[in-house]
């Protein structure tokens, strides 16, 4: 078979049809369900006790603080109320040596020290006048707080929330190996470091990122109906929208503000469908998936994310250079290649490599529109080692790559259908034909060309939504959810301390003087005793 015979043969594979999407969105709903009933479902459905989302007009000095990863980041944010914000931040690497330390405090510490060389750094005149938290009893709301950073801390790490502020960590990931803060809570363990500094900050919120995504959309493109759903298309995949509390069946525990009637809920959508009812199945994604360190899990995700796209592309062309009969980049001599040499491929080229075909390449593939795809040819070239690929060999790369981008940006819009449906946004009379707002990041959405086109194009075929409801969703990039959305989420959780002021008072009157006391030197205590 020839190599255009065989291209179209491949691309047919990676068709996901109309019927496909619509399909799948029903399954996505139904998936929804489940998981807002129970616990250990393919979505997780987990309760962000976030109970709201900004319209534009808050404004305040909050801070954020990220671990993702290798690096801890801290931020501080004005909201300036106008859907603007200025933001400050600085960033640090992790030691090696207090990724993998004996005790949590010995990481949380290093933490801590950070914001407060952050402090000393950026908000000297807040650092030398605060007063830190002083609680009292006259005071008509409990306490006072003068003064007082409310901090986002942005934890990527797999925890149990149980509070806005309360969530223990279930395990490590990343790189990251201490096995005594397992089963600990990670804000209470960052808290404790804090206090031992006598820091004018609390730890007001943990924060999920795609949660994040989420609320900064939400303050800085505002509407009538507020931001529905947060969702990133990146490395990974996950989305976080705003749902009815009365739809949450399983049991919350813990304090959140039910005034609103609404809870934010953080889907983990990467495991949709690893039952594989409506998700795709060809054999070079059951050949990744065997090769992944979690085979049969997060099955929507190696369809969807960045990660995965180019190790798919690359096991489907590498199936093609096994093939005698089918022509990919080898020539039988000069004279059938257009630049008049012949193909070679390097030893070391990324095409023999798991995950040596990035992502990137893709984009470049989808980008090129020139008549003999010369930018791709060198990208090949540059990227891959693929020494002189012929035009027949870019157009077989090309309608490889572009086909499975296809395939994940209308499996995105599955995700983002099934949301706006549940939500009802586009039926709600009290919408009155308002736009309904998603926020989105993610290096696909950002830079993969024709992605957000391609999920448009899906929604468009999506019964209950179709080309007139399309055109009313609108998809947006938002920008920082570990900095800008941390705050908002912070923010948030200080107008609940407001609204509820005697929720955890006395115990944390308790725990602060627990703190205080054991952090002061024992001839301290003696001295005082005389």
């Amino acid at each position: 078979m020839s190599l255009e015979a065989e291209t179209k043969a491949v691309v047919a594979q990676f068709d996901y049809t109309d019927e496909d999407v619509n399909k799948a969105v029903k399954e996505f709903i139904r998936q929804m369900g489940e998981g807002l009933e129970n616990e250990g479902t393919s979505l997780s459905q987990i309760p962000t006790y976030v109970t709201g989302v900004p319209n534009g007009t808050e404004k305040g000095l909050y801070m954020a603080v990220d671990l993702g990863g290798t690096n801890f980041r801290v931020c501080s944010i004005n909201l300036n109320g106008d859907t603007t914000f200025n933001l400050t931040f600085s960033k640090v690497a992790i030691p090696r040596e207090l990724m993998v330390a004996k005790e949590a405090k010995d990481l949380f510490a290093f933490l801590a020290k950070q914001i407060e060389v952050f402090l000393r750094t950026h908000h000297e005149e807040h650092f030398e006048k605060h007063v830190r938290r002083r609680l009292t009893v006259s005071s008509p709301e409990g306490y006072k707080d003068e003064e007082v950073f409310r901090l986002g801390f942005t934890f990527s790490f797999p925890v149990q929330q149980i509070g806005i502020n309360k969530g223990t960590l279930i395990r490590w990931t990343k790189g990251f190996d201490i096995p005594d803060a397992v089963g600990k809570d990670v804000c209470a363990l960052l808290q404790d470091e804090i206090d031992k500094l006598h820091l004018p900050v609390k730890v007001a919120a943990l924060v999920n990122d795609t949660v994040g995504t989420l609320m900064a959309r939400s303050y800085t493109s505002p509407g009538k109906t507020g931001t529905v759903l947060g969702a990133i298309f990146g490395t990974g995949t996950n989305g976080a929208y705003v749902e009815k509390l009365a739809n949450i069946k399983k049991p919350v525990t813990g304090e959140f503000d039910k005034s609103t009637g609404l809870m934010v809920v953080n889907t983990e959508w990467g495991s949709f469908d690893n039952q594989l009812n409506v998700l795709p199945n060809t054999k070079w994604d059951v050949e990744l998936d065997k090769e992944t360190p979690n085979p049969g899990i997060q099955m929507y995700e190696k369809r969807v994310s960045g990660m995965f796209l180019g190790e798919i592309v690359r096991l489907v062309l590498v199936d093609l250079l096994k093939n005698p009969s089918v022509s990919l980049f080898k020539d039988e001599n000069s004279s059938t290649n257009d630049w008049k040499s012949t193909t070679s491929i390097a030893p070391n080229s990324g095409m023999f490599t798991q995950w040596g075909l990035d992502t990137s390449v893709m984009s470049v593939a989808a980008a090129d529109q020139t008549p003999e795809l010369v930018i791709l040819r060198q990208a090949l070239e540059s990227q891959l080692q693929i020494h002189s690929p012929s035009l027949e060999d870019a157009q077989a790369f090309k309608a490889i790559a572009e086909a499975v981008g296809r395939r994940a940006a209308r499996l995105a819009a599955v995700s983002i259908a099934a949301i706006v449906l549940q939500s009802g946004a586009l039926t709600d009379p009290a919408n009155d034909g308002e736009e309904i707002d998603i926020g989105v990041d993610g290096s696909l959405v950002e830079h993969y060309p024709y992605f957000r086109d391609m999920i448009y194009e899906a929604l468009a075929q999506v019964e209950g939504i179709g080309a007139e409801g399309a055109k009313r969703i609108r998809i947006g990039i938002a920008k920082d959810g570990s900095g800008v959305g941390a705050a908002l989420i912070a923010l948030v959780a200080a107008g609940m301390e407001k609204n509820n002021p005697g929720s955890d008072y006395i115990g944390e009157l308790r725990d602060t003087a627990k703190r205080n006391l054991s952090s002061v030197p024992e001839d301290e205590v003696a001295a005082g005793d005389e």
